[in-house]
């Protein structure tokens, strides 16, 4: 046999669903690489033989390897924070005085627009590099704080540099209609307009999204407005998913079902009418316990009637500097666990399997088995739950990306 290394005295949790072992679990296992993917994965007992000589072996010191961990929900990209903000909430202050003084999303807004490409790209790198210490091998990217053209185009474009530049596998989603900006205020129609008419043929004519988002919800876009863009979304070619069902149930998500949309986000007000479409049309439904935690939220994703559905359950941090300001895909395991009382293969499926499902790159990452990219994280832990078990060590030891070493 020839291949480019060969990794020895480990424990491979592949997530694959074909494998019965919990995780897929192949323990006292070994894994081969050839040009940047997985050609042989197994028992070490059955290790084929090759040439030690000319073969790099890598000793895992009886750790355990995952797959890259996929973070399918961020918004890392973005301008100023909203720490005053914070402070303000807890001191009293209601949304709608601190949204009256100029906060709120539109703060976000206003630092975006007046943040150059060069700003965001740095600001947007710091944050990429603290997913990719803890493991994070792929990860999508929203826009939606430009709210103009002008910035939308601008935020995209970050992304896709990013993408260029990093290690770390970007998948781009236009979020133009994530929120109504002050100068369309009394005419939200208008402003869907502006999104279809200008915005999505300019990112279509740059190339620079994968995906289209809309935030369904009462304070945002109505059902109707939703689908208008969705609906173009897709005529474009383009993959559609959507923010829906946080805050009330719009029925947005078994709308966007029977467009076929990958995933629908939040949805801690999905009914079982909604639950039943996803499960129909292969939608995955993306939790975001950082937002439910960090907005103080008491309803709970229905997580026992997605089961019975087996609807596909993703695991996102939302990253995002007004409801999830909280950049760490390892703290999403616990709370996923602990908030909406997840099993730890779930979460860990919720971030792996799932996650890549979610951005349509199932076929090359999300689980390990012979042929799929040899992206994977070695963790010095001695059961996979450990890792939504526990949080704050560092125990990611090494992570290779396309059989790349790329964080040790």
């Amino acid at each position: 046999m020839s291949w480019d290394q060969v990794w020895i005295d480990v424990n491979i949790a592949t997530m694959d669903p074909e494998i019965s072992a919990p995780y897929g679990a192949i323990t006292d296992a070994a894994i081969a690489i050839k040009e940047g993917k997985i050609a042989w994965m197994g028992p070490r007992s059955e290790l084929p033989e090759f040439d030690v000589l000319s073969t790099p072996v890598y000793r895992g010191k009886d750790g355990w390897l995952t797959p890259g961990l996929i973070d399918a929900h961020t918004h890392l990209v973005f301008a100023g924070n909203r720490a005053n903000e914070f402070e303000l909430r807890l001191q009293g202050a209601s949304y709608e005085e601190i949204a009256r003084a100029g906060g709120g999303i539109i703060s976000t807004v206003k630092a975006c627009r007046e943040a150059s490409e060069a700003e965001l790209f740095e600001l947007g790198r710091q944050r990429l590099n603290a997913l990719a210490k803890e493991g994070v091998t792929t990860v999508e990217i929203k826009s939606g704080y430009g709210l103009d053209t002008e910035t939308e185009l601008k935020l995209l474009r970050v992304a896709r540099e990013l993408g260029k530049h990093h290690h770390v596998d970007v998948k781009i989603t236009f979020l133009g209609a994530h929120a109504i900006p002050p100068e369309y205020k009394d005419n939200s129609d208008a402003y869907v307009d502006l999104v279809l008419d200008e915005m999505l043929p300019a990112v279509i004519q740059e190339g620079l999204a994968d995906a289209v988002d809309v935030f369904c919800e009462n304070i945002a876009f109505s059902l109707a407005q939703t689908e208008r863009v969705l609906s173009a979304a897709k005529q474009a070619g383009l993959d559609i998913k959507l923010h829906a069902e946080q805050l009330s149930n719009l029925g947005g998500s078994a709308m966007a079902a029977k467009l076929g949309a990958k995933s629908v986000d939040h949805i801690e007000y999905l009914d079982e009418a909604g639950v039943k479409a996803l499960s129909e049309s292969g939608t995955c439904a993306t939790l975001l316990p950082g937002a439910f935690y960090f907005l103080r939220e008491t309803q709970m994703p229905p997580i026992d009637m997605l089961r019975q559905y087996e609807v596909p359950m993703v695991l996102a941090s939302d990253y995002n500097p007004g409801s999830s300001p909280l950049c760490s895909s390892l703290l999403m395991l616990n709370m996923g666990c602990t908030l909406f009382r997840l099993t730890p293969e779930e979460a860990l499926a919720g971030m792996t399997r799932n996650a890549a499902k979610a951005l349509g790159v199932e076929a090359s990452v999300g689980v390990l088995k012979v042929g799929m990219q040899a992206d994977f994280c070695l963790w010095d832990i001695t059961t996979p739950a450990a890792l939504a078990y526990s949080y704050g060590v560092d125990v990611c030891k090494e992570v290779l990306k396309n059989g790349n070493l790329v964080h040790q």
